[in-house]
């Protein structure tokens, strides 16, 4: 239980640090990276496969 909590934290931290990338990134190409990087992240942090 508490290795699923530590895991969920960890990719939260994942997704904070790769927004606030996205959100300082000015290159177009670099955003969409960012989404496309990001998105497997945000689905295992809601639960989702």
């Amino acid at each position: 239980m508490m290795i699923t909590i530590l895991y969920y934290v960890l990719v939260a931290f994942v997704v904070f640090l790769m927004g606030w990338n996205l959100i300082k990134s000015k290159k177009w190409q670099e955003e969409v990276l960012y989404v496309i990087v990001l998105l497997p992240f945000l689905l295992r942090l809601l639960r989702l496969k």
